[in-house]
């Protein structure tokens, strides 16, 4: 699937447009700038409609609410499943040639048989045993079957003779081969007088891990949900504050699930983009609707009617949760260039999340406010400092020593990440207990070998369009050749079965030929080499010299190609959010140092959530607090889903922050007073947002699935992080150090920067009918 458009592909001159004409207008000429008297921006034209026709807007979006909640409860029928495989590789290459010519491919369900009396070689057992391999043969999607007793191979048979393997290749889609395995599984695990049926396999494990993530999913949304209502009544000190804010995290929440539906009628999307869904959905609805509500709250504060601080408040808050929300969405949009639909899913529901949000905070929230903004109202405005405004003071007048003490913290935190290793995913991903790990782990203990993730070697075509055939001496030698290599246990072959350099069995195994004459060689790895290095594994096997030319693929090859393929893209996906955001806060600010401090400063706040994930998940520090079993590595795919939404929501909190900064000094020219008000201003609103968004994210680390913890415990980590340490310390040290320097920009680019929105004129029309 090529990569969707998104706004880092819109020219600059083109984005800037779209933003001036949003956010702060053009004047009569037409040129980009402040406006001119009278000219109202697209933001303020909407509060004031909010305020005139409020029960209308309240009604249009209780009928779009409902019509949301009815199309999208149906998407998770539409949305699909995904396996590791790379579109256009080696390994997918060689599957299609599997499946086509040879109609078979990678065995992806395992059932391990455990004899009664100890011995799979009884007469009893292995009659048993293959009543069990006929009954698989006759069920749905089953398309080969391989099992010890009707091909004696070593590989298939545990170590003390109690068990073996029947090995089962189920065709289909991810998702209807595990649709499928949620009926067969439960039938096929059995108990009987001869034998004892245990079910497991890579589709088997990824089955149960989806449904694990769905419940894990329900009991931290239903624990999320309240706790969130119950900060923000806290926060508020008003329910009703609280109810609006919560009623625009679930109209996004709703408008993203039935968005990604409809998108589903035309591509694929994963099914764990309604998770994000779920969190992200309901934490910038939280984010947003804080930001536009303290915001009228202040309004109102400083006398202001009700009418002018609603139009005010959707206008100047409302630019700031624009920005924000095109930051966040061009940082999930970097995940489109990655050909897995997997990741892809998470762009659509991060578009779609931004959208429903944004559009629920200058929208439906202008117009509750015009309703219920007295139930709102704080009964006076604050009057203290605050605890950040002085913390923040206080680092400016020691700047050296507050950033250089607050830095030597975020390092020592982040100098984990020196010993990242990437590794493939296994059955210790599910908790323990669960069915398909048990048997898995059965495996690697009792069995010499892992059949289940055997290599497959296919033998291409010569160039004269002759097929290498089993007889030649070359491939003989071959198969001999890669029996030899460290790390496999043995190699299947026409010609017959190869150990350590030498042929261990007879000839006789017609399914590795092909109708038309080509050859497969099955490789079957040691549980060492499974437990390792794979793709050092698949790399030796194709840098094997082979008689003519060979596609090597499996399960093996599959997650090595897929790996590449990820790490090959991370650059050019880190480039583009990192240089859209740049971009977006230049257009903002205007100014050249800050959106580079910002993005520095974002990037230090990963550099901690990947030292977290190092230290935790791959070295398994607290792993017996935490419930999960350690692998001593870290999937690929997680923290890149993770880089994109942690730089997004860190960068949302750096527009707010930033957005109010330069509105106080744009106001008094003084960057210092401007850094200690914007802080006084924001920094309790951010740290709210924070707090709460973080709870969000680490209600997921209750579940029982590892990626979920990663992804609960990094992106929580970094949002507090980000939000205190960050924002409060090194933010305000950085621009006290620069000083003027921060509002530099050459002159030919000056004229680029988008300019707030002038001062509404109070409207007494306006006022007179909303009274």
């Amino acid at each position: 699937m090529s990569p969707r458009p998104c706004v880092e592909s819109i020219p600059a001159p083109a984005f800037q447009w779209i933003f001036q004409r949003t956010v702060s207008g053009a004047d009569d000429r037409g040129r980009y700038g402040s406006p001119a008297k009278g000219h109202t921006t697209m933001l303020t034209r909407l509060g004031r409609l909010a305020v005139r026709r409020s029960g209308a807007v309240l009604i249009g979006v209780l009928l779009t609410f409902l019509g949301l909640a009815a199309y999208g409860a149906g998407a998770q029928n539409d949305l699909d499943l995904a396996r590791w495989s790379s579109p256009g590789t080696e390994s997918v290459r060689a599957g299609d040639v599997l499946r086509e010519e040879f109609g078979t491919g990678n065995p992806n369900l395992a059932l391990l048989v455990t004899a009664r009396d100890g011995d799979v070689d009884s007469a009893s057992t292995r009659e048993a045993a293959r009543a069990l391999a006929q009954e698989v043969e006759g069920l749905p999607l089953v398309t080969d079957v391989t099992s010890y007793w009707d091909s004696d191979s070593l590989a298939l048979r545990g170590t003390d003779g109690r068990r073996a393997l029947v090995l089962v290749r189920l065709e289909g889609s991810a998702t209807e081969a595990r649709e499928q395995l949620a009926t067969l599984s439960p039938r096929l695990t059995r108990t009987t007088d001869e034998l004892t049926v245990q079910v497991g396999g890579q589709e088997e494990i990824s089955r149960q891990v989806g449904e694990q993530a769905r419940t894990d999913f329900l009991r931290a949304e239903l624990f999320a949900l309240p706790a969130v209502l119950l900060l923000l009544v806290l926060v508020y000190r008003r329910t009703t504050a609280a109810l609006l804010t919560v009623a625009v995290g679930l109209l996004s929440v709703l408008g993203t699930l039935a968005g990604l539906r409809a998108i589903a009628q035309f591509t694929e999307v994963s099914t764990f983009a309604a998770n994000l869904a779920l969190v992200l959905g309901l934490g910038l609805g939280v984010d947003y609707s804080l930001f536009v509500i303290s915001r009228y709250r202040e309004e109102r504060a400083a006398g202001r009617p009700g009418p002018d601080a609603v139009v005010r408040a959707t206008a100047v808050a409302g630019r700031t949760v624009v920005f924000s929300g095109v930051t966040v969405a061009v940082s999930l949009c970097a995940l489109l260039v990655f050909p897995f639909f997997f990741l892809s899913s998470f762009a659509y529901a991060g578009v779609l999340v931004v959208v429903t949000a944004v559009a629920g905070a200058v929208v439906f929230l202008p117009a509750a406010l015009a309703r219920w903004g007295h139930r709102v109202e704080r009964p006076a405005a604050r009057t203290s400092s605050g605890f950040w405004h002085r913390t923040a003071l206080a680092a400016m007048r020691r700047p050296l020593l507050a950033g250089a003490g607050v830095l030597t913290v975020l390092l020592l935190a982040a100098s984990p990440l020196l010993g990242l290793r990437f590794g493939l995913p296994d059955e210790r991903t599910l908790p323990e207990g669960t069915s398909s790990r048990n048997t898995s782990e059965i495996v690697h203990e009792e069995f010499p070998a892992e059949p289940t993730d055997t290599i497959q070697v296919v033998l291409t075509k010569s160039p004269t369009g002759t097929t290498t055939t089993a007889t030649t001496a070359a491939t003989r030698a071959y198969a001999a050749e890669l029996s030899s290599i460290q790390g496999v246990f043995q190699v299947d072959a026409p010609s017959g079965t190869y150990r350590d350099g030498q042929r261990t069995g007879a000839p006789g195994q017609d399914r590795l030929t092909a109708p038309d004459g080509r050859v497969r060689l099955a490789l079957v790895p040691t549980q060492e080499a499974m437990r390792g290095d794979v793709p050092a594994l698949v790399e030796r096997v194709r840098d094997l010299p082979a008689p003519e030319g060979v596609l090597v693929g499996g399960y093996p090859g599959e997650t090595t190609d897929f790996r590449a393929t990820l790490l090959d893209r991370l650059p050019l996906a880190a480039g583009l959010v990192l240089g859209a955001t740049y971009l977006i806060l230049f257009l903002m600010t205007g100014s050249v140092l800050l959106p580079l401090k910002a993005t520095v400063l974002n990037l230090l706040s990963l550099a901690v959530m990947f030292g977290c994930l190092v230290w935790v998940f791959q070295d398994g520090n607290l792993s017996g607090v935490l419930g999960f079993t350690p692998t001593g590595s870290i999937e690929p795919s997680i923290p890149v889903l993770m880089f994109c939404v942690a730089y997004g929501l860190s960068m949302d909190y750096e527009v707010f922050l930033l957005s109010r900064i330069k509105e106080e000094h744009d106001r008094t020219g003084d960057t210092g007073r401007a850094v200690a008000e914007g802080i006084r201003r924001s920094a309790p609103l951010i740290t709210a947002a924070a707090g709460i968004l973080a709870l969000s994210f680490l209600s997921y680390a209750t579940g029982g699935v590892v990626f979920l913890k990663e992804m609960g415990i990094g992106t929580a980590l970094t949002i507090l992080v980000d939000a205190t340490l960050i924002r409060v310390v090194l933010l305000p040290v950085t621009m006290r150090l620069a000083g003027r320097a921060n509002w530099w920009a050459p002159k030919p680019l000056r004229r680029f920067r988008i300019k707030e929105a002038p001062e509404p004129e109070p409207d007494q029309v306006l006022r007179r009918e909303y009274a």
